[in-house]
């Protein structure tokens, strides 16, 4: 395994990056700075990265088939207009709950858009316990509420035939599956594929690879773990400069190349001057492996 190598491409220093898809048309790994209220784009041909500012903590983006991007932001569903700057709303969750906000979201197979939120942070990983909720928005901008009781809303990704959505709420330290219906977007019959061990730490971010395995970044862990779904077994660990990991795509000409994103927020000034990389965006090549292309919002 000492062919993998991992690169800082990208020292934003963000303080919570986020969410990185990459976009195959433009050539560009998207991502976002969750509390720096950021929707980024870093494109390995000029090794620069553009930014967007908005008005409130965004915290995924995801592809859209029309062009362009979908986003969440605060507790909304919005549409990001690139070249125009642009930011539309598209429709509010969670009314009754003005400390949540939006955490992580994926597009699934058949183009919806799986988002849930979480209580505002007091500091990274402490907030109000069960405040969240996973929501779906279809591609007529309704949407579904599938449960609530949620800590924090995080990592998620489908099985390669569709018949099973895996799903991350980072306080219960698990990564579950449920059985999929991709013809409704239904979820149901919810149980734990696998339990971090305690220097793994917090389960954060998810990605599935061509052979089925998942990717999950692990905050606080400095790590990204590949795991076995069907056994629950850990497979490989790849340790990285940085311990606030956060979450992690495939992405390149062929999706051979892994980029994960990190997190500063609630580090001091020790903690910064021995990472000073934290709040980047990492490369990881070498990995044997290849991943799944991002499915675009169908709305």
């Amino acid at each position: 395994m000492s062919s993998v190598k991992i690169e800082c491409v990208a020292s934003e220093g963000f303080g919570i990056g986020e969410s990185p898809v990459w976009d195959e048309k433009e050539g560009v790994l998207l991502c976002v700075d969750i509390t720096g209220k950021k929707v980024c784009r870093w494109s390995p041909l000029t090794q620069q990265v553009q930014a967007i500012s908005v008005d409130a903590p965004v915290s995924s983006v995801a592809l859209r088939k029309s062009g362009d991007y979908v986003i969440t932001l605060g507790t909304r569903f919005a549409a990001l207009k690139w070249k125009e700057q642009l930011v539309t709303t598209i429709i509010h969750v969670d009314k009754d709950k003005p400390n949540n906000r939006f955490n992580d979201g994926k597009v699934d197979p058949a183009g919806r858009y799986f988002a849930g939120t979480m209580a505002e942070e007091i500091r990274p990983a402490v907030l109000e316990r069960h405040q969240g909720s996973l929501y779906t928005l279809f591609s007529d901008h309704s949407v579904v509420k599938h449960f609530d009781q949620v800590d924090i809303s995080n990592g998620l990704d489908w099985s390669l035939d569709h018949k099973t959505f895996f799903y991350i709420d980072s306080l219960s330290y698990s990564v579950d599956a449920f059985d999929y219906d991709i013809q409704t977007g239904k979820i149901g019959n919810r149980r734990s594929i696998y339990r971090l061990v305690k220097e793994e730490s917090i389960p954060d971010g998810m990605c599935i690879d061509t052979e089925g395995k998942l990717w999950v970044a692990c905050y606080d862990g400095g790590r990204v773990i590949r795991l076995d779904p069907e056994t629950g077994k850990r497979l490989q660990t790849v340790k990285l400069p940085v311990d606030k990991t956060t979450s992690c795509c495939f992405g390149g000409k062929d999706y051979s190349e892994m980029y994960v994103t990190s997190a500063r927020d609630g580090m001091d000034k020790e903690g910064l001057s021995r990472q000073p990389q934290a709040g980047g965006v990492f490369k990881i090549t070498g990995l044997g492996v290849k991943g799944v292309p991002p499915y675009p919002f169908a709305g």
